[in-house]
């Protein structure tokens, strides 16, 4: 089975139903997913960001948000060290460069739909 890291990206496109969804679905498919432990977080934050824009939805937007379990995303230590080291050489955020921090580690695939992280994923 392959291993995939999953972004925030991703996951909430998924999760919230935007266009890129069946996309992102398709890339994921059969893959054993994996993320920094900041996920839930920068989700729980996509979520809040959401509520706030369209109050009348907040009952299923967070219902959206308490799926992501059923994803199966296994949360992974980052070295923080080299996270914030890649962040410094691609002009990433921290956070970004945690996943591709990770996919690079891992060796696999990062998918993403921030295209200035996958443009520094592309790059060796």
């Amino acid at each position: 089975m392959a291993v995939k890291v999953v972004d925030a990206s991703a996951v909430a496109a998924l999760l919230f139903g935007e266009p890129e969804a069946e996309a992102v679905a398709g890339r994921l498919s059969g893959a054993r997913l994996m993320a920094p432990g900041l996920l839930a977080f920068e989700l729980a934050n996509v979520c809040l960001v959401k509520c706030r824009r369209h109050p009348t939805q907040k009952r299923a937007l967070t219902a959206a948000f308490r799926l992501r379990r059923r994803l199966e995303v296994e949360a992974v230590s980052v070295d923080h060290d080299a996270a914030l080291e890649l962040a410094t050489a691609t002009g990433l955020t921290a956070y970004d460069a945690s996943y591709l921090w990770l996919a690079r580690q891992l060796g696999a695939e990062l998918v993403t739909l921030d295209r200035r992280l996958a443009r520094a994923g592309a790059r060796p």
